[in-house]
Parts: structure tokens; C-alpha cells; sequence
């Protein structure tokens, strides 16, 4: 018991430690890729060709002096950031990035938890990550910063109901809710093929769930200047700056587990399969976010509830006649 309390610490000290270094250097990778596709130059200054750059944010954050505006709602002021930084570290438990590795003479499971509801305790975690936008508008004391808590709170609850239905259509086709057992369900085809629509819907509402362009409406500048997190600063902005691109990594490493075969691949090298799949997919949000323009806030809550909803239950309707069939 002893032993597997300490492995399970282990891994999620060294997941944390992996996913705050890819998440800073995923800021980086951005800049630089949005400078090239708008033809100028990104960060090049900081170390050889800009490598640096993450760490000399980081301590200019960590530096920075700490304010506090009057008024506001202190416990749950500082709960915010905290709380949308855990959630979006905690998906990571579920996803397995692997089977399994022998060290010391032990087989050693790529993952943290492996829970039999897997794909529900995901929804509950996207599901409760909308607390920590409201929570952070709600406690501000500041007129911008509520609206824009109050944005992303309609956006993200709107968006999950279809993308929850989207992951129905794979727990069907696979018949678990098991994460691992829904990747070995795809050693014969990937669900990308047989559930092309459902993969549609889910990245829509990824990208609504992760507010990026062009559903970065909660974070809107020429109407609410930074949304939500307008009133945060130093290392609690940096709270929620990681949890943001975290949270790219937790959409993409679903997307990879449920409809592109997790970590499966030619050959047997699960965690470089996984690692390249998602690379991909994180490529896919910068490129997006350079490309398209922003939706106006109407546009963005019509599109969600009388297109993308009533497809996603249809969708639901015909993968699950064609499961019994």
C-alpha cells in the first residue's frame, strides 16, 4: 500500500513538473509560429533563438508586486485561480499516455488513475471549470470583470451540453466508460472514421471550452479589456495563463484518446505516439487562433444552441440505432 502511495506521488509530482514546462513552452511555440504566419518576427532576444524566453516571463511574473483592489470578495479571490489552475491539472489523472512499464522488476501503469466511469469524471471536471471564471469576475469588484465571468459561464455551460453528447457516440461504439479500454477498442480503426461528426462537435466545443479564438469572448479587449482575470497580476494571472494552455493539452489528449487511438501506432512506442498525436492537435488551436477572426457574442450562443445542439442529438440518435442495429 505503501509502495503504491508513493509511486502514484511520484507521477503526479513529475506530470505536474511536464505539463507546467510544455505549457511555458507552448507560449513560446505560439509566438513564435503567429509571427511567422502574420510575416514579422517573434521572441528571438532571450537565449539562442528565444529558448529562454518562458523563464525570463516566469520570474518577471514571479517578480512582479502584488495588488489587490478594494472591495473585493478576498477568500474567493485568491480560490479562483487556484482552483481553475487544479482542475485543469487534475483531467491528466484519467488520460493514459501508454500501457504500462517494468522498472525495478514491476510493471509500472503510464497513468495516474484508472477509474471505470473515465469519460464521466472528465465531463465533471470540464464541467466544474466554469467556477473558477465565474468565481474570479464575481469577486473582483469590477464591472468588466464580472461580465466577463458571466460570458464565460453562459459559453462554457452552453458548449458542454453538446460536446457531452459528441463523447456519448464513442462510450456507445466502444460499449465502456473505460479510457484504456476505449484506445484498445481502436486497434482495428480509430473513431475519428466511424464518428467523423462526433470529432467535429468535440473540437467545436473545445475550442469554446478552452475560450480561444475564435470563441475568446470572456477575454474580449475592445469591450471587457481582459475579461474575467482583469483585476489579477503576477503569479495569479500566471495561474490562470497556465491553466489556459493546460487546458489545450487536456482537450487534445481527449480528442487523441477517444477518437484517434491514444497512444496506438505502428510501432511500440505509446508515449511518442500520444505526444506526436497531440502535437498536432496543439498546432491546430495556434493555427486557428492566427487565422480566424472573432464571433460576436449573439453569433456565438445562436451557433451553440440551434446548430450545434440539435446535430449533436441527432447525431446521438443515429450512432446509437446503428450500435443496436
Amino acid at each position: 500500500m505503501l509502495y503504491e502511495t508513493i509511486i502514484v506521488l511520484v507521477k503526479s509530482l513529475v506530470m505536474i513538473l511536464v505539463l507546467f514546462g510544455f505549457a511555458a513552452y507552448m507560449v513560446l511555440l505560439e509566438r513564435v509560429l503567429m509571427a511567422r504566419m502574420q510575416m514579422r518576427l517573434g521572441p528571438t532576444r532571450v537565449g539562442p533563438i528565444g529558448l529562454l524566453q518562458p523563464i525570463a516571463d516566469g520570474l518577471k511574473l514571479l517578480c512582479k508586486e502584488r495588488f489587490q483592489p478594494m472591495g473585493v470578495e478576498i477568500f474567493t479571490f485568491w480560490l479562483a485561480p487556484s482552483l481553475s489552475l487544479f482542475l485543469a491539472l487534475s483531467v491528466f489523472a484519467l488520460i493514459p499516455v501508454g500501457g504500462s512499464v517494468e522498472l525495478w522488476g514491476r510493471q509500472i501503469s503510464l497513468r495516474i488513475a484508472d477509474v471505470n466511469a473515465g469519460v464521466l469524471f472528465l465531463l465533471a471536471f470540464s464541467s466544474l471549470a466554469v467556477y473558477g471564471v465565474v468565481l474570479a469576475g464575481w469577486s473582483s469588484n469590477n464591472r468588466y470583470s464580472l461580465l466577463g465571468g458571466l460570458r464565460g459561464t453562459a459559453q462554457m455551460i452552453s458548449y458542454e451540453i453538446p460536446m457531452g453528447i459528441s463523447l456519448l457516440t464513442v462510450v456507445l461504439a466502444a460499449g465502456t466508460l473505460s479510457l484504456p479500454e476505449i484506445v484498445e477498442a481502436q486497434r482495428n480503426h480509430w473513431f475519428i472514421w466511424t464518428n467523423p461528426i462526433s470529432f467535429v462537435i468535440y473540437l467545436i466545443t473545445a475550442f469554446a471550452e478552452t475560450n480561444r479564438a475564435p470563441f475568446d469572448l470572456p477575454e474580449a479587449e475592445h469591450e471587457l479589456t481582459a475579461g474575467y482575470h482583469t483585476e489579477y497580476g503576477g503569479m495569479k494571472f500566471a495561474m490562470f495563463f497556465l491553466a489556459e494552455y493546460i487546458n489545450i493539452l487536456a482537450v487534445s489528449s481527449i480528442a487523441v484518446t477517444l477518437f484517434f487511438g491514444g497512444w496506438l501506432g505502428p510501432r511500440d512506442i505509446p508515449v511518442v505516439w500520444f505526444l506526436l498525436k497531440v502535437a498536432v492537435f496543439v498546432f491546430f488551436f495556434m493555427w486557428v487562433r492566427a487565422t480566424m477572426p472573432r464571433f460576436r457574442y449573439d453569433q456565438l450562443m445562436t451557433f451553440g444552441w440551434k446548430v450545434l445542439l440539435p446535430i449533436a442529438i441527432i447525431n446521438l440518435i443515429v450512432t446509437a440505432y446503428f450500435t443496436l442495429v
